[in-house]
């Protein structure tokens, strides 16, 4: 019996998978690693140029099976040549290189990750759209750092500047934001859900899913919309059946996932703005709220739906806990690179006491954000070989105030807590809440509107 401290373990599991896939290439052998959903291993040796030995795979299969233990599947190496459609494998889109599998200067190793969940965190993000508005993901990895109402407020301050703003609640668990923005008179019929649920059937067609708030910009012709995660209960005689739908829109539909039907859902808003907008064109800006926690939403939104993402942290162990398990798991499945550009932090709801100064937190919060960022998503800046700094490393000094992990402020204002939109009207124009979200304003706007074509703030 082994003893308890030498078993094999899910987080030890790969590393163990690797180092011997590593050993295979070395060998001069290409390696597909696969990992099932209940994180079991087998290595599928591409031996279609190159032939391999039954006692070669026998030798495989025995260390295989000796260093992984309950983690080696019941056929732990197997060839290409003996499966049927082993092309559909090995040439999956969702193959990756393992980040810290050198270079074996023979073979080469290669990783396909099968999940239950979650798989859109590790998804390769596609090219982008140029033909979609600037989406905007916040993004908290714990609620309660107030995500909900700085995106009311930068909806507006967005609205003010002249642009056509879409503001679609994705916190389908806790939907807030709708309330925020309009009066319950100015919301659709029909919500995400709705939207979601339908088009499994493929029965979404003419669906109303955004209303127009009446709130009118300061200046020039700026346009908010909402698209909010439930629907208007028009009477008692006719309820609204919202946690029966919950319950079945992460069912995947054969060709047609989750993930597939959220992007669906969020195009069906954009062009209802565009049918029913003034300006007879799409939002130049869509806002995604999106819901907290590590949860297939957040990772669509994240990985394949946003420009820019907004992550709201709090400095405490527990959340840089969680974001350093996140920016693991793009560094781990390859994709940090194509999504550590986009990605921003806010310090959200930051106190200023006669206990902890305002900016004694956020050096704190930087310093534990700068560390979280540069041991999973920055690159290591100098050449291991020659100790040389390699120019176009992705890379940032703790002091860059234009870095990932620089923060924007949000301020603590505890006349913000359990606010109420229906009882404070114009509750946004108060001079506390400018204050307190004054600097988030203003970065945030520039950093999503850079990106936008020449756009007349007032037109």
């Amino acid at each position: 019996m082994t003893p308890p401290h030498r078993l094999i373990r899910f987080d030890n599991a790969r590393q163990q998978a690797w180092t011997i896939a590593g050993a295979m290439a070395i060998e001069g052998l290409d390696v597909l690693l696969i990992r099932d959903v209940l994180g079991r291993f087998t290595v599928l040796v591409d031996d279609q140029e190159r032939p391999v030995s039954d006692a070669q795979i026998s030798s495989w299969r025995k260390r295989f099976v000796t260093a992984l233990q309950r983690y080696a599947a019941d056929q732990p190496v197997l060839r290409a040549s003996d499966l049927f459609a082993a092309d559909e494998l090995l040439a999956s889109p969702r193959v990756v290189r393992p980040p810290d599998i050198g270079d074996t200067g023979t073979g080469r190793v290669r990783f396909l990750d099968n999940t239950v969940v979650g798989e859109d965190w590790t998804k390769t993000p596609p090219e982008p759209d140029k033909r979609s508005p600037q989406r905007t993901v916040l993004y908290g990895f714990k609620g309660g750092v107030g995500r909900s109402t700085a995106t009311a407020l930068l909806a507006r301050h967005l609205t003010d500047r002249g642009y056509v703003v879409l503001v679609i609640d994705l916190d389908l668990e806790s939907p807030g934001a709708g309330p925020l923005l309009a009066e319950p008179a100015e919301l659709p019929r029909y919500g995400l859900v709705d939207q979601l649920v339908e088009s499994a059937l493929d029965n979404a067609e003419g669906l109303d899913l955004v209303g127009r708030s009446r709130y009118l910009p300061r200046d020039g012709n700026g346009e908010l919309w909402i698209a909010p995660a439930r629907g208007r209960e028009l009477d008692e005689e006719r309820p609204y059946f919202y946690v029966d739908k919950l319950n079945r829109v992460y069912t995947d539909v054969q060709g047609f996932d989750f993930g597939a039907r959220l992007e669906s859902a969020v195009r069906a808003c954009e062009e209802a703005v565009a049918r029913q907008g003034d300006s007879g064109r799409p939002p130049d800006i869509v806002l995604l709220d999106s819901r907290a926690g590590i949860h297939d939403i957040a990772a669509v939104t994240i990985s394949r739906l946003c420009d820019l993402a907004l992550l709201f942290a709090a400095d405490n162990a527990q959340t840089w806990e969680g974001y350093r398990d996140l920016f693991r798991t793009w560094q781990y499945s390859g994709q940090a690179h194509r999504i550590r550009e986009k990605l921003r932090i806010v310090a959200s709801l930051v106190p200023d006491s006669p206990y902890r100064s305002m900016a004694s937190y956020l050096e704190s919060f930087r310093d534990n954000s700068h560390h979280c960022f540069s041991t999973t998503l920055y690159d290591n800046d100098l050449d291991p070989e020659t100790g040389r700094i390699i120019p176009d490393a992705f890379t940032f000094p703790v002091e860059d105030d234009s870095a990932p992990h620089y923060p924007i402020p949000i301020l603590f204002e505890p006349n913000l807590i359990n606010l109420d939109p229906r009882t404070s009207p114009d509750w946004w124009d108060r001079s506390f809440v400018q204050a307190a979200y004054r600097e988030f304003l203003e970065t945030a706007t520039n950093l999503i509107t850079a990106a936008l074509p020449n756009h007349e703030e007032s037109q």
